[in-house]
Order: C-alpha cells, then sequence, then structure tokens
C-alpha cells in the first residue's frame, strides 16, 4: 500500500444495508455494515420506507466507525464515492444527500457509481487488479447478469441479464414457500448441504439450443418447485425440505455456472469474476470452480462478506476513478434507481474539475441544499 494512492470513502444504500468502506488503492482499511435485515424479515421482504428510515438513522454512526476502524481523518480522504442506482429510490438517495453534504463540507470530489459495477471491482480488494477485460457473473436478490468489462470505470457490456426473477429472489421466494425465513439464501444453501440435489428433476431455464445463449429466466423453475411442493403437502405427504433445497439451488446453479463459463469461451476471457450476494452460497462456488477447472478458467470470488451489499465495493470503485482521473459528479448527482450498468459512474460536466479541489465553486447553485454547511464544523 504506497501513501500516494487514493484514499476513499464509499456509501452504499441501494437496498437494506447502509453500508461504508474506506479504501487505499486496492487496500481495503475499514468496512463498516449496518444491517437492517431482521426489521424486515417479519414481513418476509424489504420494505422501502423502512430501508429509507433506517439508512437516515444509521448514516453518521456508521462513517464516524468507518472512519475511526480505518485510523483516518475525514479531511484526509481523496473523494467520496456513492451508489447513485440502481436500486430503490428512497433508499438510493439517503446514501447521495449524505456524500453530497460530505464531499461539500470537506471540499473532495464526488463519484455516483453504479451498484452493479461496485460489485465487480470489490475483487480488486482481495485479488488485486482486476484483468481487462473483466467477464463477470453478478448475482443477487435484484440481479442476474453475465457483463464484460473492458474498462470497469467508463466500459461495462451487459451479454445478459434475468427475464423475469433473479436468481436470490427465486431463494426468497422457495424460502418463503418452505417456510424456512428471510432472506432465503443462506437457510437453503445450510439445508442444501444435508439434501440429495438429484432427487428432483426441476427445470433448467433458458438452455434450449434456441434460447438466448447469456440470459437467465428463474419464474419458471420458481413455480414449479412451488407445486411440486403444493402437490405433497395436498397429498398429505411430507415435504423432504433439505432434498427441495439441494434440487432447487442445483438448477439455480448449474444454469448459472453453465452460461457464465460458455461466455467466458464465447468471449476469449480466461478468467471469471463472480459477485453479488448469491455468490456467498457455498454450492455456486464449488460447483464454478469445478467448471472453470475443466474450461481452463480462472476463477475470482471475492469472500462472504464482500459479495453482499457495502461500502467497500463502492470505495473501491470510486478510487479507481480517482486512479484514472474519471471527472468527478456534479453536486446536482440524483439518485437513480434504474441506472444502467453501461454507466459505471455519473460524471458531471466539465467546469474544470473545481469541486474536485475544494475551490468552493461547485455550490454555485440556487437548488443545492448543503450549501449552509460549515466545513469547520463536520470533522477535524
Amino acid at each position: 500500500m504506497a501513501a500516494d494512492e487514493p484514499l476513499v470513502l464509499g456509501i452504499e444504500t441501494s437496498c437494506d444495508e447502509t453500508g461504508v468502506g474506506i479504501v487505499r488503492g486496492t487496500t481495503l482499511l475499514a468496512d463498516a455494515v449496518a444491517s437492517s435485515v431482521d426489521t424486515h424479515a417479519r414481513f418476509g421482504g424489504v420494505v422501502p420506507e423502512i430501508a429509507s428510515r433506517a439508512h437516515l438513522e444509521a448514516m453518521v454512526p456508521t462513517i464516524e466507525r468507518a472512519l475511526k476502524e480505518a485510523g483516518v481523518s475525514a479531511r484526509d480522504l481523496d473523494g467520496i464515492a456513492v451508489t447513485s442506482g440502481p436500486g430503490l429510490a428512497g433508499a438510493l438517495l439517503v446514501g447521495v444527500s449524505a456524500a453530497k453534504a460530505y464531499a461539500y463540507a470537506l471540499g473532495k470530489p464526488l463519484y455516483g457509481v453504479n451498484h452493479l459495477a461496485s460489485h465487480i471491482c470489490v475483487d480488486q480488494l482481495e485479488h488485486g487488479p482486476l484483468p481487462e477485460p473483466t467477464m463477470a457473473l453478478l448475482v443477487s436478490g435484484g440481479h442476474s447478469s453475465l457483463l464484460l468489462a473492458p474498462d470497469i470505470t467508463s466500459d461495462v457490456r451487459p451479454l445478459g441479464a434475468t427475464i423475469d426473477d433473479a436468481a436470490g429472489e427465486a431463494f426468497d421466494k422457495i424460502a418463503r414457500v418452505l417456510n424456512l425465513g428471510f432472506p432465503g439464501g443462506p437457510v437453503i444453501d445450510r439445508l442444501a448441504k444435508e439434501g440429495d440435489p438429484a432427487s428432483i428433476a426441476f427445470p433448467r431455464g433458458l438452455t434450449g439450443p434456441r434460447d438466448a445463449p447469456y440470459d437467465f429466466s428463474f419464474s419458471g423453475l420458481k413455480t414449479s418447485v412451488a407445486r411440486w411442493i403444493e402437490a405433497k403437502r395436498a397429498a398429505g405427504e411430507e415435504v423432504p425440505v433439505r432434498d427441495v433445497a439441494a434440487s432447487f439451488q442445483e438448477a439455480v446453479v448449474d444454469v448459472l455456472t453453465r452460461k457464465a463459463v460458455r461466455a467466458c469461451k464465447d468471449e476469449g476471457v480466461d478468467h471469471l469474476m463472480i459477485g453479488g450476494g448469491v455468490a456467498a452460497n457455498s454450492r455456486l462456488r464449488a460447483l464454478a470452480q469445478e467448471r472453470c477447472e475443466r474450461a481452463g478458467v480462472r476463477l475470482r470470488v471475492p469472500r462472504p462478506g464482500l459479495c453482499t451489499d457495502n461500502g467497500a465495493m463502492v470505495a473501491a470503485l470510486g478510487a479507481e476513478m480517482v486512479a484514472r482521473n474519471r471527472r468527478p459528479s456534479d453536486l446536482e448527482l440524483s439518485a437513480d434507481s434504474s441506472l444502467p450498468v453501461t454507466e459505471p459512474h455519473v460524471p458531471g460536466a466539465d467546469r474544470g474539475h473545481a469541486q474536485s479541489h475544494g475551490h468552493g465553486h461547485a455550490h454555485d447553485h440556487d437548488h443545492d441544499h448543503v450549501h449552509e454547511i460549515s466545513k469547520d464544523n463536520l470533522y477535524s
């Protein structure tokens, strides 16, 4: 870790976790997370209004905890990065508003970055700089995507995506049918280890010769599993929960890994990065490793704690933006719940990068809501 590498704080609030990370270059210094998942569990899913309020309450304490963990002052930062999309609009707005306030008050450049691109970039914190291009399989509660990234800061190309349910969403829905609670991914992963993945032949969506080679579909699988369970219950038979979990999980990871390895071969890429919350699934990791080894593809998967939503991934992408001299965002930056992955970050208008040097020109807008903040009152 070199002292001249960019020191960046990242804020992530796209869903139900308030994440604040601090990195220097590709070295992780702090990764503080405040999760509201337990609050949402009784509703069986994330409630946007509750998530937004939880972010609001957790923001300042989580930032303070990250700065203390990293052993740095806010004034030492070279930039502040924040997830500006995609995600829940209200939740994103809390993070973006906080980042804008800190950036203005500290006179630091602001970088609004893409949630999905951040999931790719976080791997740099564990395995070093990303190869170019990078092939990435991102799987989470909201996304199942195959992406090719020649340049993670400016060029991310979608090869395929889910046409209905995301993989993580399917895990949650099947867990609900099995009365396993929320979130469903971890408990299904645990139970599947005690079941037989070959016991039930559940369908593999979009794997026919005429189907889109890189797209995913898990809605049909979800319906098939639910109907199988309903039939068992209607017949008065006991549902073999562990076998169902194992067979369902195998159907999901079989399709994910098969298509990802195929994309690597077709594009001539000799490595595969897997990210997103579902990348913490033990069977997905094992099958991906097995298939990658057979295909001569090197697998890169961050540790589970870096796969789920976190501020470290946002800080990692922000540090890369600083290192490559990408244009900062304006203080007019807004939350964009449908920000396309083809936009790794949201650059501002070219005004000579005035805001990145703290010259005070970035707040000359009548609608700016942070101009009353005193820079001397935030952090020393």
